[in-house]
């Protein structure tokens, strides 16, 4: 049995305490949160904010730093956001990979029919209910706001899977079915971050050689090597890569990658994401934030395992940056959120996620009831981290940009509702861990 990585809590921790921070700093001097925000790390030419969109954002302290003739400024934001994120988006882009591929992988076959309905309707449900309130008052704020209708659509995969095992119980079916759920969301959303939010003008070109990249690194260190040992049962080329190169190969990869993202438009935050696939895998998985898999010897397990740490402290820096709103801020785009994710997830997961079990015959997992559903539309409700991160992209700084992460940040609130609705709703708590899939 498997104990939960205690990544999740360490997660939950500093998240919400670099949040909490930046939320107390902003609100008693705002001026300062904003230029440590904005602090800029070095001034270049190739990689960072436009200059002119920084000089703009920082203030009239802008003039006190020397940089010449540069077009563009590493700010601590762009740091944190646009390149340690992709660490964040790896790991992630890492349980979808393992999901889809292996051969016993959640994401696949009918089991995973069911969650993958109920995870479109918790994306529709938000969407419906984002727009529809935002209709109803009016084309102003429609035209204001309506950018930000994937915000509520997202799910924070390590918070909800806390929650999901305090309100159900670590053994219930209904916390994988909310894991699947939150994995496949995850999923859709970068592809949403990728398709419609790109960073500035799209040059697809560029993609080429995050593309070029991936395969490269694949063919030359993943199967190139295997193909020579075919026949020798020590392995000694797959093991010399693994042992002598490391990851360095694939570090270059993504690296490269990123700034492919970067060039083509596309946020880079998503960047490393082509080159996942192209590192050796393991041929089964224990489940997302499994402590078992820090004794797997391939290298992506072993990359997620070194990657833990400095993630948690990127999402310190990402609660800290991204969280700091004013709560003069809140307005419309606050409750449009909130009302998306609290009152859009339950009832869309609910709707698709009862229609594909019974109308269309694909069925609940043992054990579960269809009121559970609700209560993982509730849990699926908390957004915090990405609908943060999908604010930040999906507004200029400004008004409403803070309202709408305003939003993102209450949906906290719906750790309360889930547990409420556990209550209301008669949830039999499961303990003991859940069933994973040994074959």
């Amino acid at each position: 049995m498997y104990r939960v990585w205690n990544f999740v809590a360490t997660y939950s921790v500093l998240l919400i305490g670099g949040a909490l921070i930046a939320l107390v700093w902003a609100n008693i001097d705002a001026h300062s949160y904003h230029h440590f925000v904005e602090y800029p790390l070095l001034f270049n030419s190739t990689f960072g904010i436009d200059i002119g969109y920084w000089e703009k954002a920082y203030g009239e302290g802008a003039q006190h730093f020397e940089y010449g003739d540069v077009e563009k400024v590493l700010t601590l934001h762009y740091l944190v956001n646009d390149m340690l994120m992709a660490l964040f988006f790896a790991i992630a882009g890492k349980e979808v990979w393992e999901a889809v591929i292996l051969k016993n992988g959640s994401l696949r076959g009918k089991k995973a029919a069911t969650p993958l309905f109920a995870t479109a309707g918790g994306m529709f449900g938000p969407i419906a209910v984002y727009l529809g309130i935002a209709a109803l008052l009016g084309s102003s704020t429609f035209d204001a706001v309506a950018r930000g209708w994937a915000i509520p659509t997202a799910t924070d995969i390590a918070f909800s899977y806390l929650v999901g095992r305090l309100v159900f119980g670590a053994g219930h079916p209904a916390v994988r079915f909310l894991l699947l759920l939150a994995i496949a969301d995850d999923a859709a959303g970068l592809i949403i971050l990728a398709i419609f939010y790109p960073s500035k003008e799209l040059a697809p070109e560029w993609l080429l050689l995050s593309v070029f990249a991936s395969v490269a690194v694949f063919f030359l260190f993943n199967w190139l090597p295997r193909k020579m040992d075919v026949g020798d049962q020590l392995r000694r080329r797959s093991t010399f890569v693994r042992k002598r190169l490391g990851w360095m190969p694939y570090a270059v990869a993504g690296a490269l990658s990123w700034f492919g993202f970067a060039e083509a438009g596309i946020h880079p935050a998503l960047g490393l994401l082509p080159v996942v696939p192209a590192i050796p895998h393991a041929d089964r998985a224990f489940g997302i934030f499994a402590e078992a898999e820090q004794y797997l010897k391939d290298t992506l397990n072993q990359m997620e395992h070194a990657l833990a740490i400095p993630v948690e402290i990127t999402l310190f820096f990402f609660g800290l940056l991204n969280a700091g709103v004013e709560f003069s801020a809140i307005s419309a785009a606050t409750w449009l959120v909130l009302a998306g994710l609290i009152i859009g997830k339950p009832i869309g997961i609910l709707l698709f996620g009862w229609f594909a079990a019974y109308p269309m015959k694909l069925g609940l997992p043992a054990g579960m009831r269809t009121m559970d559903l609700i209560v993982i539309g509730f849990v699926a409700a908390i957004g915090f981290t990405v609908s943060l991160f999908v604010a930040s992209v999906a507004f200029p700084s400004g008004a409403v940009q803070d309202a709408a992460k305003m939003g993102a940040l209450f949906s906290f609130s719906a750790v309360f509702l889930s547990f409420i609705a556990g209550k209301l709703l008669r949830v039999e708590k499961q303990n003991g861990e859940i069933g994973m899939d040994h074959h």
